[in-house]
């Protein structure tokens, strides 16, 4: 007899919404990534193995520091932004569709698909007001011009790397789900973990650094990282994430 499984399903899902999610989990598990296993999947549902969750360990947290980074650097088969490999159809970030236009440059790419498209949703409903929206558009213009990139390769990242996306289970330390997939930059995954407070993180970094080192100053970033999942929390939560985010981006301009 097979194990118990987890089984979501939604009759008004997407077409691409369970086929992008099966996707983006099986190419991290290529890469190295701890995820849970992709059992089946339809157009209207995906069954998952199901995962009981345990506390996580210093230990624990130290291994998922280095698989993660090991994921990282398996890298991808495009540029900037692109899907999953092998996948054709519309990505997700939560429910929200995510773009797959890939660009060569990391700044290009970030602030042109990962963070004004879900500001502008912001905007509209009045979650980020017009004062903000001044200082986050500076804040993007000067990420677009290059000021934060640098020379590395797109790496293979989770997408949304908050806390409640990585389940810790007893015997195999952290798992992943839920991931919004694409070739971007390794400290977008390790600010997300850090905007809502993961467990053990500083034995996540502590793991991640001894497998792969983090450029100076990563510390100093994480607020540009941080703009993307303040901008799609803003975009559905409210003007909380609004503030949040106007908040990232003046955090963004003292740095440049």
């Amino acid at each position: 007899m097979g194990s118990v499984g987890y089984r979501k399903s939604s009759p008004d899902a997407p077409d691409d919404f369970f086929a992008a999610e099966a996707a983006g989990l099986r190419w991290l598990a290529a890469g190295g990534a701890p995820t849970v296993e992709v059992r089946a999947v339809g157009p209207r549902c995906i069954e998952l193995e199901l995962l009981v969750s345990a506390p996580p360990s210093a230990a624990t947290a130290h291994a998922f520091g280095q698989a993660l980074a090991t994921v990282h650097d398996s890298g991808v088969s495009g540029e900037f932004g692109c899907p999953p490999e092998d996948f054709t159809g519309r990505c997700y970030i939560g429910n929200r569709p995510m773009s797959s236009v890939q660009h060569a440059r990391w700044g290009e790419f970030y602030v042109t698909e990962r963070v004004l498209p879900f500001v502008r949703t912001a905007v509209d409903l009045g979650h980020v007001d017009p004062d903000s929206l001044v200082d986050i558009e500076r804040a993007c213009a000067v990420i677009a011009e290059g000021t934060f990139d640098d020379r590395e390769p797109p790496s293979r990242i989770h997408g949304d790397l908050w806390n409640g996306n990585v389940m810790w289970v007893a015997e195999r330390g952290a798992v992943l789900i839920d991931p919004a997939a694409h070739g971007g930059h390794r400290e977008t995954d390790l600010a997300m973990l850090a905007l809502f407070g993961c467990p053990q993180l500083d034995e996540i970094i502590a793991g991640y650094r001894e497998t792969h080192p983090l450029r100076p100053g990563w510390q100093d970033r994480v607020p540009v990282h941080q703009l993307h999942p303040l901008a799609v929390h803003a975009a559905g939560h409210g003007p909380g994430y609004g503030r949040a985010l106007h908040a990232a981006a003046l955090a963004t301009l003292r740095l440049a």
